[in-house]
């Protein structure tokens, strides 16, 4: 339970600032002034957030993973898949009424609105890929396999966060907020039925020869 401290209280000194306009914010939008520059790059990068590419890839990895868990016959085989899904459906939960409680109106670069924090785009982003490597990885045998996905995992994260910023879609704080309610999620997830979908013993090593 440790590991939800940092996350959340970062989470929580952001949105303090947020709405009482601290300090952070006033620095928040001098870098969000630098940083952004709206191109067909950025863009593309942000899509990456959205839920019609995010979400089908974590489908994907957790209809593998209740396909791996009931073929080798595993307790519970339903467990990780269902609790990831369910942890996909909290990000909308948490994000949007946060958002309507926030209030928090848009950069320069797009039109005037307001309910931009935290980022659902990030949030998405980090519990989608999150999720699929963190079910994955218990499941792969090959060290250099595992690291692959998850730097494809931190990769597709970054490229996210840096569209969103760039493109003008958000101010960083937003993004930031998006990280620490993803991470959130995640790790609730791990305490769940992450451990679980590692595979048995059975599964990992061959049996032994009888004599």
């Amino acid at each position: 339970m440790l590991l939800l401290g940092p996350p959340a209280l970062v989470f929580a000194l952001i949105t303090w600032q947020v709405v009482t306009d601290g300090p952070l914010v006033n620095l928040d939008e001098r870098l969000s002034r630098a940083l952004v520059r709206p191109d067909r790059v950025s863009e593309l990068l942000a899509d990456l957030g959205n839920i019609e590419v995010a979400v089908p890839v974590l489908v994907a990895a957790l209809a593998y993973v209740a396909w791996r868990g009931r073929a080798v016959g595993r307790d519970r085989w339903w467990l990780p898949p269902a609790a990831g899904a369910v942890a996909m459906v909290l990000v909308p939960v948490l994000v949007l009424p946060l958002k309507a409680w926030a209030d928090r109106p848009g950069t320069p670069a797009v039109p005037p609105a307001v309910g931009y924090y935290p980022s659902g785009h990030t949030a998405t982003a980090v519990v989608a890929y999150g999720a699929a490597v963190l079910l994955l990885v218990p499941l792969l045998r090959s060290p250099a396999v595992r690291r692959a996905l998850l730097l494809l995992c931190a990769a597709l994260v970054a490229g996210a966060s840096y569209g969103l910023v760039r493109r003008g879609y958000h101010w960083p704080l937003d993004v930031v907020a998006g990280w620490c309610l993803g991470a959130v999620v995640l790790i609730c997830l791990w305490l769940s039925a992450g451990r679980s979908s590692r595979p048995p013993t059975a599964d990992r090593q061959p049996a032994s020869r009888a004599n």
